[in-house]
């Protein structure tokens, strides 16, 4: 009897808590048919379960290491879906991505934990690849009008910043103009549970 394969599913116990919160607002906000670009994919549970729940869709996750494929593609195995891509190699920072054009994007816990530099090249890459009518959607803390929603969040800035000095909640309206010069509107704000937003951009459409 051959022995079982190793399960090689990650798991993100706050990924189980919000992909539900998440996913009411993509059904409202993504197009109904199309490709999804998911950017820092993580563990790959919220693309499994998005993917599975959303099929008329074509999701492509991606992350910036290697070490996170085995995970994303376990997860999507597990699900059975056939919506899902194998993960892509991509860093927002980079000048050039590799994919074409795609119909909506979708990432969720990056842009606090990680440089400034990388929701800058969130942006920049979002503006350059979404289509237009294409949204982006980031799920994650911010700091509204400079302060933050609730002392919780106070507190994991702080720790964020004590991680790494270039981490931390940001401001949405500091965001919100990045995204602004890259050609993308800030179309909608949820609240969510946690204390935390998911944010909708998306790039109009030529007249």
């Amino acid at each position: 009897m051959q022995p079982a394969a190793p399960d090689r599913r990650r798991h993100a116990p706050a990924a189980e808590r919000n992909r539900g919160p998440i996913l009411d607002v993509l059904r409202r906000v993504l197009p109904a048919r199309g490709t999804v670009l998911e950017i820092a994919s993580g563990t790959g549970q919220h693309v499994s379960f998005f993917a599975t729940a959303l099929p008329a869709l074509d999701w492509q996750p991606s992350e910036r290491d290697d070490a996170d494929f085995a995970s994303i593609a376990a997860w999507a195995q597990h699900a059975g879906t056939s919506n899902v891509r194998p993960p892509l190699r991509l860093d927002v920072t980079d000048a050039t991505w590799p994919v074409g054009s795609v119909d909506a994007i979708v990432n969720a816990n990056m842009i606090h934990i990680a440089p400034w530099a990388c929701c800058v090249g969130l942006m920049r890459g979002a503006g350059r690849h979404l289509v237009p009518g294409g949204v982006l959607v980031t799920y994650g803390p911010y700091k509204i009008g400079g302060a933050h929603t609730a002392p919780s969040n106070e507190s994991f800035d702080a720790e964020l910043r004590t991680r790494d000095p270039a981490w931390g909640v940001r401001d949405l309206e500091a965001v919100a103009e990045v995204a602004a010069t890259h050609g993308l509107v800030l179309h909608e704000q949820v609240a969510m549970p946690a204390n935390n937003f998911t944010v909708v951009f998306r790039r109009p459409r030529a007249d």
